[in-house]
């Protein structure tokens, strides 16, 4: 899949700091990807909410064995009961039937997305029941690509800046921290991540 227009940019800027400068190194040719599927992209930040990677990713296996192909008409389709028995809570099921609802009302309105700020992206996903910060966050950079997104409300981040800098950093250290990374510190996001999985982080 093709890279963030930013991305070779990005990573000259990010080297000044040690150690993502030692991060970029061990990786040199992986970057963040992009399903080109806004709905499929919301679903699976609402299956990762407040749970590992991989318990995440065991139901949505799960999910698209049972679908065949993930999709707002095919999880229509399932039964509260199939969807549970998935691995989904009746909250996110509940979740997931809002964001069905809200595209097939006009809620959301992804062919607009490209030319809004990051701040009205996040006030219009906002509005539907069960996205928070967080999912919007991971929609902005794993969807829209935006370069500059820090979402330290997400506890993989916070581990991975605590492991790399020093574990007794608080919210405005991180601030701080992460000033110098802009406007990229999506692609330090990104990395730090990596630090910590063994395979890709995906939505």
């Amino acid at each position: 899949m093709t890279k963030p227009y930013y991305w070779e940019k990005a990573l000259d800027h990010l080297a000044h700091d040690r150690v993502l400068y030692k991060l970029i190194s061990s990786y040199p040719d992986e970057h963040l990807t992009n399903y080109q599927n806004p709905f499929l992209t919301l679903v699976r930040a609402i299956v990762g909410q407040q749970i590992s990677i991989k318990a995440a990713d065991a139901i949505w296996k799960r999910l698209a064995e049972k679908t065949g192909d993930i999709s707002a008409e095919s999880l229509s389709r399932l039964t509260e009961d199939e969807m549970r028995s998935c691995g989904l809570s009746r909250q996110k099921i509940s979740y997931i039937g809002s964001l069905i609802l809200a595209f097939k009302t006009g809620s959301l309105t992804p062919d607009k997305w490209c030319n809004m700020e990051d701040s009205e992206v996040r006030h219009q996903l906002i509005a539907i029941r069960g996205i928070g910060k967080w999912t919007a966050d991971m929609f902005l950079i794993f969807h829209l690509h935006r370069p500059d997104v820090f979402p330290l409300t997400d506890i993989g981040l916070v581990n991975a800046i605590k492991l790399h800098y020093g574990k007794y950093m608080t919210r405005d250290d991180m601030l701080k921290l992460a000033q110098p990374w802009r406007p990229y510190r999506t692609v330090a996001t990104w990395y730090l991540w990596r630090s910590l999985d063994g395979t890709i982080v995906q939505y």
